[in-house]
């Protein structure tokens, strides 16, 4: 995945204790995204804005809070979260890489 013209975010967002790294960048249309990379582990995560979640390299599985259903998401796919709802991402295995999109 490539994006061009875009602003990059230097400095990135660290969450539980290094094992969630993303970057920020901002697109031409300023519409906004993260890069990241997430080691294994169990992680919960609460929205402010939608997000779609597609998946660039590894795999995860997410549990929507509300949902006991355990969702598998394999490199070159998507999940997608809404605003102000929460969710429990899950990383066994090697790293995996995402691109999160926030959208309306």
């Amino acid at each position: 995945m490539e994006f061009k013209n875009v602003k990059a975010i230097a400095l990135g967002n660290v969450y539980f204790e290094g094992k969630v790294v993303s970057h920020g960048i901002v697109m031409p249309d300023g519409a906004k995204k993260t890069l990241g990379v997430i080691m294994p582990g169990s992680y919960h995560f609460d929205t402010e804005a939608a997000e779609l979640m597609e998946i660039v390299k590894g795999e995860c599985s997410y549990v929507l809070d509300g949902s006991e259903e355990v969702v598998v998401v394999r490199e070159g796919s998507e999940f997608k979260v809404g605003a102000d709802a929460g969710f429990t991402i899950t990383v066994t295995g090697e790293p995996c890489h995402y691109v999160c999109s926030f959208y309306e």
